[in-house]
């Protein structure tokens, strides 16, 4: 919901007034709106937006080079009245003529109606194309009844491309209404969005359901669906938009489309961008090639939770013009960047697997089972680790293991599969781990890791000595890297006690099975110890009073891997 406001009444203009401000070396504000600030070649059409506010970067956002002359915008999800549009229009004139190109709403419909009899009364030449890209809204028998939604930004940018190589104003008309009729969107929403002042939204969803085909003014759609998996939405997206192909596209097979995947106000960008990539599988399986995607916030309702697809078929005059540089405060497109030389020698080497013996790639095979067994442990204890970390951390670890973990598995599996010896594979494993899992478990981990790799090598088979060398190096990598002794309350104070136990036993005459077993126990018995410890490293040392009584989450995994995989070592040893 919107919590920053003062009197709700005033917030349109307030907001104008501070984005006008903020935006001042770009724009300039006018009586209902703002313009570009600068010179445009005399004779040169204006393309003049507009709409109701709450939809930013629609509308005052996409003012500025190779888009909109000037927006007119109006009270929240609320027309601008004609006197405000015609005085936008009016102060974006530069003697071509004006171009108003809208959503299709009532309100806009008339006052822009009105604005554009003002505007020709005055001699201004004008012209007036509606968007009409939301496929939800009416049967494609009755188009012109359609709203517009994000499509907007497909025929603003074709409109304001055109006027920028000096298109007249009956042409730039054509290509905006030519880029409206091959422009398709449909959307959904998971909640309504709440506007300055009022308790409640516009309209509500049930408890995982979506409402499919809505508006961008707090239209609560035409239907209720369970919300699926990210993989599901963009499947009901592509189904809903390739159902409609325009006419005069021919084939959907080999055209060219832009897409703009766009999210209505609550929906992360990391979100839209999961999504995102199962759409541009579903569109290249259907033959259709994409031309510089847009994901992000482009035409949003206030706070609304939802997302929706766009999709123009291009031609050759829509793709140039979809390519054609902008400027504006919240949209900006440069000409595309050209690849450098790539070395294919190079990436060859890099994933060249070195020659290993063959006992290395026997030793290899139980490196792998045990990392298995150590994504099995992670993947049956993420929830507790998770659990432990929210005490006094963000709540990631669990979630952060098992990323780690399972690329680790994958990157071991397809090393294994090509002959890696130990060495080799458990470097790829540190890699990967440290890759997916990412923050300082992934690093720590890693490092752990590739240490222990560098002791097996690829030339020799695992024994207790080269074993208990590796979780030596192992250790003395996580110090070094980490910076943490004994007592700060983290994996370290369950890893020394595990690599010194394994070294005392096995000096004392004890087989690996049992050397190991002793150094899981203590490892185990110290990871449970650091409850009465306070963080003095990492996120949770700002809430130490909080974390006594929990264990250290890093610690507690170390100990339940190094336990896991002690039988997977010890019959990898021999003993």
């Amino acid at each position: 919901m919107t919590r920053l406001f003062n009197d709700p009444g005033a917030f349109a203009a307030e907001m104008l007034n501070g984005f006008a401000t903020a935006q001042q070396h770009r724009l300039r504000q006018v009586s209902g709106g703002v313009i570009r600030r600068g010179q445009t070649p005399p004779g040169r059409v204006a393309v003049v937006i507009g709409g109701g506010s709450g939809h930013y970067p629609a509308f005052g956002g996409l003012v500025g080079p190779g888009l909109a002359h000037g927006a007119a915008m109006g009270n929240l999800f609320a027309s601008p009245s004609a006197r405000q549009v015609h005085s936008v229009a009016a102060s974006a004139d530069n003697g071509g003529g004006v171009l108003l190109c809208y959503g299709n709403y009532a309100g806009d419909v008339l006052h822009f109606g009105l604005a554009e009899q003002r505007l020709i009364g005055d001699g201004i030449g004008c012209r007036t194309v509606v968007v009409t890209d939301d496929v939800s809204s009416a049967e494609p028998s009755d188009v012109d009844r359609r709203r517009g939604v994000a499509g907007d930004l497909v025929v603003f940018k074709a409109a304001a491309a055109a006027a920028e190589e000096g298109y007249g104003l009956d042409e730039v008309a054509r290509v905006a209404a030519h880029a409206n009729a091959r422009t398709r969107s449909f959307g959904v929403a998971f909640g309504g969005c709440t506007l300055p002042g009022a308790d409640q939204p516009l309209f509500t969803v049930g408890d995982g359901k979506m409402a499919v085909g809505m508006g961008i003014h707090g239209e609560p759609g035409i239907d209720e669906q369970e919300v699926p998996t990210a993989d599901g939405l963009a499947e009901l997206f592509v189904q809903k938009v390739l159902a409609e192909v325009p006419e005069g596209v021919g084939q959907v097979a080999g055209s060219r489309v832009a897409v703009l995947l766009n999210g209505l106000g609550s929906v992360k960008y990391e979100e839209l961008f999961v999504v995102y990539r199962r759409v541009a599988e579903l569109l290249a399986e259907a033959g259709l090639v994409v031309v510089e995607p847009e994901v992000g916030e482009l035409v949003t309702s206030f706070d609304m939770a939802g997302a929706s697809l766009t999709l123009c078929w291009l031609d050759d005059e829509l793709e140039r013009f979809w390519r054609a540089p902008a400027d504006s405060p919240a949209y900006r497109k440069l000409p595309a960047a050209e690849d450098g030389p790539e070395s294919a020698q190079a990436a060859l080497e890099l994933e060249e697997i070195p020659r290993a013996s063959a006992e290395s790639r026997a030793a290899a095979v139980r490196v792998l089972a045990a990392l298995e067994t150590v994504k099995s442990t992670v993947d049956d204890n993420a929830a507790e680790l998770g659990r432990i970390d929210a005490v006094a951390g963000d709540g990631d670890h669990g979630i952060g293991m098992q990323r780690g973990a399972e690329a680790a598995v994958l990157a071991a599996r397809e090393a294994a599969a090509g002959g890696a010896g130990a060495g080799t594979l458990l470097g790829r494993a540190a890699d990967e781990w440290a890759d997916q899992a990412g923050g300082t478990s992934g690093a720590l981990w890693g490092a752990a890791l590739r240490a222990l790799g560098a002791e097996f090598g690829d030339d020799s088979a695992l024994s207790a000595q080269s074993i208990a060398a590796g979780v030596r190096a192992a250790k003395d990598a996580v110090i070094r890297l980490g910076q943490a002794q004994l007592g700060d309350k983290t994996l370290v104070d369950a890893l020394v006690p595990f690599a010194d136990e394994l070294e005392r036993a096995l000096a004392a005459g004890s087989s690996l099975t049992t050397a190991s077993g002793l150094a899981a126990t203590a490892a185990q018995q110290a990871a449970e110890a650091t409850a009465s410890l306070r963080p003095q490293l990492g996120r949770a040392r700002p809430l130490a009073e909080r974390s006594l009584g929990t264990p250290d989450p890093g610690a507690v995994s170390l100990a339940l891997i190094v336990r896991s995989v002690q039988a997977e070592l010890s019959a990898g040893a021999g003993a």
